[in-house]
């Protein structure tokens, strides 16, 4: 009977001693949480996005509290929101350039090849593990709109042309198209950045043109015609460096015959031309 009750009294025993030490180590290890931090994060819209740089709201808070960035770089935050954070932490809201979504590819379901019709499940990722879905391009977008269902913004819709459109207003540059593409299409950069290669096969010539008709066939003309500097050419493709001090100018896209190449400006206005047109 004694032996019985001996077991439990020992584990209650241990129970009891480590019970203790915890305690009196959680009284004398304890942290203090500063209490702005907590406030902070209320103040922050609560998406986790990411868009900020950080895994989430709370963690951007503690560096916000700690003066390690700037109420601003919250892109999801509406200008009231900045400006209340940086009252309440008596801090400078600070500056940040807009960036957006852009995606690194033209070719749609009139410009690229199509060479198969792809049928299984509805999803990018799905089409580029089995098959790499029914475009001959193995570099562009599959059209098949995984980047539109993960926009948390509502940001991204598919046009008719097969190809996902960014609405520059909605989009906050938060991680969730480039998570979802499978072929790490998407990009984030600052909306005044104007020129922009939507291409990314790593051809040249008609060995690209003949996968899309808006392919860059790597004839290096943008390179030529851009600030000295601007625009070099890398693996078939054009890289702009716009750290590089050369002035970007639409002049660079002029030349360019598959159009690869594109001022964004322009191409807004051309876009809300042709809807006119349409509709007139």
């Amino acid at each position: 009977m004694n032996s019985i009750l001996v077991a439990p009294a020992i584990m209650v025993g241990i129970g009891l001693f480590f019970g203790t030490i915890l305690a009196i180590a959680q009284r004398f290890l304890k942290v203090d949480e500063d209490p702005r931090i907590e406030k902070t994060n209320e103040l922050l819209p609560g998406t986790n996005c990411g868009a900020c740089g950080q895994p989430g709201c709370l963690p951007f808070a503690e560096k916000l509290v700690a003066g390690e960035v700037e109420p601003s770089q919250c892109t999801v935050s509406t200008a009231d929101a900045i400006e209340e954070i940086a009252e309440y932490l008596q801090v400078d809201a600070g500056s940040q350039e807009k960036l957006v979504a852009r995606l690194r590819c033209g070719g749609g379901r009139l410009q690229a090849n199509q060479i198969a019709e792809y049928q299984g499940f509805e999803g990018c990722r799905a089409a580029a593990l089995v098959s790499g879905g029914g475009k001959g391009c193995a570099w562009g977008c599959l059209g098949l709109a995984d980047c539109e269902r993960a926009c948390t913004f509502d940001a991204i819709h598919m046009n008719a042309n097969g190809l996902p459109q960014v609405d520059t207003e909605k989009c906050t540059a938060c991680p969730d198209c480039q998570a979802a593409c499978p072929r790490d299409l998407f990009e984030l950069v600052p909306l005044s950045q104007n020129l922009y290669v939507q291409c990314n096969i790593p051809l040249a010539g008609e060995a690209a043109t003949q996968l899309c008709r808006v392919a860059c066939d790597a004839c290096g003309r943008c390179a030529a015609d851009a600030s000295p500097g601007l625009i070099t050419m890398e693996d078939n493709l054009p890289v702009i460096d716009y750290s590089s001090g050369g002035e970007p100018r639409p002049d660079a896209v002029f030349r360019c015959p598959t159009r690869a190449i594109v001022w964004l400006e322009r191409e807004q206005f051309q876009d809300q031309a042709s809807r006119k047109a349409g509709t007139a």
